[in-house]
């Protein structure tokens, strides 16, 4: 049996491309995984409206308990009288695809737990000092009448530096970690060692981040970190980088 045509919900930018690091890394696992999808893209104003629509779970519980609604989020038709399956949230939404679609596993035999750690460690070590540049650029590059929902300041020039500073030095030593996979155990270049993996499509997701919000600045500068690693890294990655 054909595989369901999965809907992959993203928010548009003032430009025709997208991304958003999250929904990236979900756009990665279906194209790696062959799956049919398309995307539907929605206002980040009308987020809330449109989940609520589908009966999508809320990404989180925020103030006073109210439910919060964000992208990811993707919708799996299933044959009637059975109700969509609708997931938000990356891990939960890469979790069941790999579940319910094992080819082409993006977590290797006995591997997902130490992904999952792997991918905490990126997103709260070595991509956190990014955030201060990356979210006010992005929030520059969203069509106008959607701005107010996000927010953040524009970096001063030497603040910056010193931001890109840091994030050099923590995007060195995962360089460095991922160096110990040379020789017997791989290539060095993936998490796994040869094969890539969901870890390594949550890298290049970053990467894809600065490259389209900075790619003067930001993606300039990280094409020559590392020997040109992260390059070689995007473009290992890029049969998996189309918008369908």
């Amino acid at each position: 049996m054909a595989p369901p045509n999965i809907i992959l919900y993203d928010v548009p930018s003032a430009t025709p491309e997208a991304w958003a690091p999250n929904i990236w890394r979900i756009r990665f696992v279906l194209n790696y995984k062959r799956l049919p999808y398309r995307t539907v893209w929605i206002e980040y104003s009308d987020v809330e409206r449109t989940l609520r629509s589908i009966g999508a779970p809320p990404a989180s519980i925020g103030r006073d308990d109210r439910p919060v609604y964000a992208l990811p989020a993707i919708l799996i038709p299933q044959r009637p009288p059975e109700s969509p399956i609708v997931l938000t949230t990356a891990s939960v939404i890469v979790e069941y695809l790999e579940m319910a679609f094992p080819a082409r596993p993006v977590f290797p035999e006995g591997s997902t737990a130490l992904q999952v750690v792997f991918v905490h460690y990126l997103n709260d070590v070595v991509v956190k000092p990014l955030l201060s540049i990356m979210v006010p650029l992005s929030h520059i590059r969203l069509p106008e009448h959607v701005q107010a929902h996000i927010r953040g300041p524009a970096m001063a020039g030497p603040q910056r530096e010193r931001a890109w500073l840091a994030v050099k030095e923590k995007f060195d030593f995962l360089a460095a970690l991922l160096d110990k996979n040379n020789g017997v155990d791989g290539d060095g270049l993936v998490v796994m060692g040869r094969e890539l993996s969901y870890a390594d499509f949550v890298i290049c997701s970053v990467l894809l981040w600065v490259e389209r919000v900075s790619p003067h600045d930001g993606w300039t500068r990280m094409r020559q970190w590392s020997n040109g690693r992260w390059v070689r890294l995007w473009d290992r990655c890029k049969d998996y980088m189309d918008v369908l």
